[in-house]
């Protein structure tokens, strides 16, 4: 188990390192990088303009940037924004709520949509139903997070619902194909063959040993999310951690762009981590 938990610990680590630097790769490796909007005011001098070029200097080299930047972290500094001119660490502690409370709302809304959707298709055969289910899913599969969101802005209604309807659509879809995987397995037939009430099947029968894809599902959720977090903030101007990445990618700000991905990038390996522990874990019961 020891060896399990080091092996999972070591693989969240390396990958949210190496999503980190591949994000600082990417901005370093676009079209302008280095290049401040402020440089165009006709109103600073040369001097002004060659000290602005300076301050960028020490992003070039993303290789001394990056392991500059993690000595920082181990001290617990993520440095200081240049685009606004405040520290990271205080940003993340004054959006991390705003997002927080988006995407447990816009999660709720999705799997309660999601799994209510595909719960029926399990005990009912009926194809009015399903074709009605998978059209409502293609047709808000099909149109992006900023036009749902500019509808909802528009109509003044709630934000985590845009949020909610692009994570729906995934949610019922692999729900509906696993909880039709699971009916056709001999425990649940034999359930069924003893007369257990539906309820009962679905609750003992139905979900515990699908625990991890479950959690597999929570994990692929959590990632829909916090994508479509950034055009809902951004089009319905909530002040969290989408809203801030755009604006980070927008001004190509270094330290704001290496810590958010390494949020994201952390946050979704710990799911998945966490899904494969708890399948391995009830393999072995097993």
């Amino acid at each position: 188990m020891l060896f399990r938990l080091a092996k999972h610990a070591t693989r969240i680590l390396l990958i949210t390192l190496a999503g980190g630097f591949l994000a600082l790769a990417l901005a370093r490796l676009a079209p302008g990088f280095g290049v401040d909007e402020r440089e165009f005011d006709s109103r600073l001098s040369d001097e002004t303009r060659a000290a602005i070029r300076q301050s960028h200097d020490s992003e070039r080299n993303i290789f001394r940037f990056y392991f500059i930047w993690l000595r920082g972290v181990a001290r617990g500094e993520f440095g200081v924004s240049p685009s606004l001119n405040q520290p990271v660490k205080q940003l993340l502690a004054e959006r991390l709520p705003v997002t927080a409370k988006l995407l447990a709302w816009g999660l709720v809304v999705g799997w309660g949509l999601g799994f209510g959707l595909a719960v029926p298709l399990a005990f009912v055969s009926g194809r009015a139903y399903e074709l009605g289910a998978n059209a409502i899913a293609t047709l808000f599969l099909c149109v992006p997070a900023a036009v749902l969101a500019l509808f909802f802005l528009l109509t003044r209604s709630p934000s985590a619902w845009v949020v909610g309807l692009v994570i729906f659509p995934k949610v019922f879809r692999y729900a509906r194909t696993l909880l039709r995987q699971t009916a056709t397995l001999p425990h649940v037939l034999t359930a069924r063959a003893k007369g257990l009430s539906s309820m009962r099947v679905f609750l003992w029968h139905y979900l515990p040993p699908a625990a991890p894809q479950w959690l597999a599902l929570v994990a692929v959720s959590l990632s829909l999310a916090l994508s479509a977090a950034v055009p809902v903030e951004v089009v319905c101007d909530l002040p969290g951690i989408g809203q801030l990445a755009w604006k980070a990618a927008m001004a190509r700000d270094m330290y704001l762009l290496v810590c958010l991905t390494g949020i994201v990038t952390l946050a979704t390996v710990l799911m998945k981590s966490a899904s494969e522990l708890l399948g391995e874990s009830l393999r072995v019961r097993a």
